[in-house]
């Protein structure tokens, strides 16, 4: 053999060695993601097992979120007789009525809800005994150059300013949904402590819709270390939200779920994490998925009413069954379809 065929032939071994060593690594890098994602899975899907059980059903405390719509005009007497057929006999009480957006500053004009004046008349005339909160909400600078500051005084102030104005318009309450608001901020809990203040003075209540909490420890970290952005908060936020609020709504869809038994599994835990940290004395809402996208983030197939309202009786029955002050959320009725009212009056009422 020639200098020249063995210097070949080393070579061929070489590349043949890093060859298979390249294509370890790979295996072991996809063995690595994909186990832990493969076991999350399937702890999941046990998660859904089981029968609720007796005691997981409505206690009457249940929400439902509407849209703009209702207060701009485009509303009249027959949508809102409509609207009183579809929820009658269910368990809702409370309507979070879209009356924003609030402007960056904190300020809310009041031409944004211009036809308030009606739907209150007409919810107080037609639904007895329902209450209803003006849903306001901006996105916040916090992953971006746009939105509104929390850490400005002055925004607080305006934000407080602002439900002053939206109760003095005749809600019975205040829902906020301000996001992404990240896991911590103590800016957040400084505003929620002065709403309460005004929300007491008024005899009623401050509501809020918050983000799901850490699936795993820690996750929230982690995403928003990789992409500086967090989906999730740490189960302690959560609970200093709830200590401060009289009804809190988990936003419990938009999981990335890709199948409907993971999903529900998903919802029975976060559920589980809600009730361990929400005090008794505050409303603890989980959040179903009454609108159909399909997207990175939601799959429709997925993430049904169906599974969620299990997925929540889970929880309960597991973590608090007797518990009082608990409902579900519906998201939202502009999007909803004739059997996601349906999947909910079945699971749930």
């Amino acid at each position: 053999m020639t200098q020249a065929v063995r210097n070949r032939a080393a070579r061929f071994r070489w590349s043949g060695l890093w060859g298979t060593w390249l294509r370890r690594i790979a295996l072991g890098a996809v063995l690595l993601i994909s186990v832990p994602v493969l076991t999350a899975g399937i702890a999941l899907r046990l998660n859904y097992s089981g029968d609720p059980g007796d005691g997981t059903r409505t206690r009457g405390r249940d929400a439902i979120w509407l849209g703009h719509a209702w207060v701009d005009g485009r509303k009249d007497d027959a949508d809102l007789a409509a609207f009183a057929a579809r929820i009658k006999g269910t368990g809702i009480k409370d309507l979070y009525v879209h009356a924003g957006p609030l402007e960056h500053d904190g300020t809310l004009p009041a031409a944004r809800y211009s036809r308030a004046r009606w739907l209150l008349d007409a919810v107080h005339r037609t639904l007895p005994g329902i209450r209803v909160q003006a849903w306001l909400g901006d996105k916040l600078a916090t992953e971006g150059p746009d939105g509104l500051r929390l850490e400005r005084a002055a925004s607080r102030s305006a934000v407080v300013a602002s439900a002053r104005q939206i109760l003095d318009a005749g809600f019975g309450g205040v829902h906020f949904d301000l996001e992404p608001l990240h896991s911590g901020d103590g800016h957040y809990l400084s505003l929620l402590d002065d709403l309460r203040g005004l929300t007491r003075a008024r005899r009623v209540p401050l509501s809020v819709a918050a983000h799901q909490m850490d699936p795993l420890p820690a996750a929230h970290r982690v995403v928003g270390a990789l992409s500086g952005r967090q989906k999730w908060w740490s189960q302690k936020f959560f609970g200093q939200v709830a200590r401060r609020v009289d009804q809190i709504a988990v936003m419990s869809y938009d999981t990335w779920m890709p199948l409907e038994g993971m999903f529900g599994g998903y919802v029975a835990e976060q559920t589980a994490l809600a009730l361990e940290v929400t005090p008794p004395q505050t409303d603890l809402l989980i959040g179903l998925p009454f609108f159909h996208e399909n997207d990175l983030g939601h799959h429709e197939s997925a993430e049904t009413v169906a599974a969620a309202v299990r997925g929540t009786r889970l929880g309960l029955g597991r973590t608090d069954r007797g518990r009082e002050r608990f409902g579900v959320a519906l998201y939202v009725d502009f999007a909803a379809r004739d059997g996601d009212w349906a999947a909910y009056r079945k699971g749930w009422n």
